[in-house]
């Protein structure tokens, strides 16, 4: 007999301690998504984060949830999951709500599920907003002791931003991410100011579908798609043009294709970032399984929050602990 499931959803918002501040704009709350699938007395719980540059919104994936409710509460397995919805923030809510109920009625953590001897903790970036030199310089300076910074930029006025990061912490690794605001003719110079500042990664420097000229030019740094890659089928693109991938479960649906792209990413020799939309603990949480196999790991979400969910992840500085039971998994 098929498990017979109940879906619920809820909408709901925490606040950003400050703004958070891209080259696409700024925010000050962090609305997310969180499907709850219930079997007897059991939950299992995800989370998404709605993104509009992906077309996207609270609305349009609760739509998209409730559109295959009936498949769902049916009994629909993740496999099933993967040709109900397309990637996305919808499936992922779904499909990270299916581990966690899985890895709960079954009494093995979702880790050991996805064939894991162990999670470790994880020592993530924690993020810088664009802002004026000063205001960067400053935030720096406050985060100065984290090991590993990233720093939002937005093109013109690059140069001085990352010179007054690197002045307010000058021994914390950095990567920088131009969230597609960098353009063809200034390339070159802008990754050599990199270069020169030490930064480590470069994430997304130019706007997706404009990337040709990657596969050209010499690349003194890594760099890493994120906007232009969301799930296995987005890899082949990247060949020749990039170093790296920003898996994201909100991009990629989940984190049963998520794990997948992981491991064809790594087959084509590209290295792995585990990211993350600003999110609560429980969207961290799955992610954690990513990180497990990423060099660079960016999961700060909800070191960018005013309060988090509780029973949420512990961070100690910036690194952070496997996820307890009662969060996820």
């Amino acid at each position: 007999m098929p498990l017979r499931i109940e879906l619920t959803l809820a909408v709901e918002a925490y606040p950003i301690a400050g703004r958070f501040v891209i080259s696409r704009g700024a925010k000050t709350e962090a609305r997310v998504v969180t499907a709850m699938l219930r079997a007897g007395d059991v939950v299992g719980r995800g989370e998404c984060v709605p993104y509009a540059r992906y077309g996207e919104s609270v609305e349009s994936v609760v739509a998209a949830i409730e559109g295959v409710r009936g498949e769902i509460e049916s009994g629909a397995d993740r496999a099933a999951l993967q040709r109900l919805l397309p990637a996305g923030a919808a499936r992922n809510a779904v499909d990270c709500a299916m581990w966690d109920l899985e890895a709960k009625r079954s009494g093995r953590r979702a880790y050991v599920i996805a064939g894991f001897e162990r999670l470790s903790p994880l020592v993530t970036a924690y993020t810088l907003s664009v802002g004026t030199p000063e205001e960067m310089r400053m935030a720096a300076l406050k985060a100065a002791a984290r090991p590993l910074l990233k720093v939002k930029l937005a093109g013109e006025g690059d140069d001085a931003r990352l010179a007054a990061v690197r002045e307010g912490a000058p021994h914390a690794q950095l990567i920088v991410d131009a969230n597609e605001a960098w353009r063809e003719e200034t390339l070159a110079v802008q990754l050599d100011v990199c270069a020169r500042h030490g930064v480590a990664l470069v994430e997304q420097p130019l706007p997706a579908g404009k990337d040709d000229i990657l596969a050209k030019i010499a690349r003194p740094i890594p760099i890493c798609a994120d906007e232009s890659a969301h799930d296995r089928a987005s890899l082949e693109a990247l060949r020749g043009r990039y170093d790296a991938v920003n898996i994201k479960l909100d991009k990629a649906g989940g984190l049963t294709e998520a794990l997948a792209m992981a491991e064809a990413a790594r087959q084509m020799g590209l290295q792995i970032m585990a990211g993350c939309m600003v999110g609560t603990s429980l969207a961290m949480a799955p992610a954690m399984l990513i990180g497990e196999m990423a060099a660079f790991v960016d999961l700060d979400g909800p070191l960018l929050l005013a309060r988090d969910r509780e029973p949420g992840l512990v961070y100690e500085g910036s690194t952070m602990t496997p996820p307890p039971v009662a969060l996820w998994g």
